[in-house]
């Protein structure tokens, strides 16, 4: 039987009972932050971990991350939500992909990069006793969100950490989201963030638009 993690999520927030846990948040991107922030920060203390070893190159992981900055000031959430970024350590990704670097986009090599990120996030929700941890990545259509569930609960199972169930491009938040970030006037990407998917982008706007 499929799941409805949203529904699922709806059962969490409607125990909570004015109570407030404490979650820590991965964000993949600013634009795909603004509809979960404003989402979630109704129901949740929000820590927001930016943790992306995937993103390339350095200076593009660097303008992604003072996008994110920007978002959260301009939302008006500087003083309640906190940010925990962590260096751009590329080498843990490259690491993690060897033999992987042909594969499409959404095969093995973004479920192996899912759980790179998704790993640490347990990591540090543990450490830091957040009641859960969960990820922004389901935002987007091009994301499964089964697939992310699936090693959330994996992830939150091994390090004793809950995840929080989710599938937040439900209720019409992936609209909003690029409709906040049109409103805040944020940076939005045209590839998801690794080399392989800026190769892949390139390749599509040569094959689109080719060079007379």
């Amino acid at each position: 039987m499929k799941r409805n993690y949203q529904k699922e999520l709806d059962g969490i927030l409607a125990s909570l009972d004015g109570r407030r846990p404490r979650v820590l948040l991965h964000s993949c991107c600013g634009p795909c932050s603004s509809a979960v922030l404003e989402y979630l920060t109704r129901y949740f203390d929000v820590t927001l971990l930016w943790f992306n070893p995937n993103l390339y190159p350095e200076a593009e992981f660097e303008k992604r991350l003072r996008t994110q900055r920007e978002l959260v000031e301009k939302m008006g959430l500087a003083d309640t939500v906190a940010i925990l970024a962590e260096p751009w350590r590329s080498g843990e990704y490259y690491a993690a992909v060897p033999g992987l670097e042909d594969e499409p986009e959404g095969g093995e090599r973004c479920t192996v990069c899912f759980r790179l990120r998704l790993e640490e996030t347990a990591k540090l929700a543990k450490r830091g006793g957040f009641d859960y941890f969960c990820t922004t990545l389901s935002l987007s259509r091009y994301k499964d969100a089964v697939r992310i569930n699936a090693l959330g609960e994996e992830l939150g199972a091994a390090y004793g950490v809950a995840w929080l169930p989710s599938d937040f491009k439900k209720e019409g938040r992936e609209q909003r989201s690029t409709q906040l970030a049109r409103q805040y006037g944020l940076y939005q990407q045209r590839y998801c963030g690794c080399e392989y998917s800026l190769r892949s982008r390139e390749a599509h706007d040569r094959a689109v638009s080719p060079e007379p």
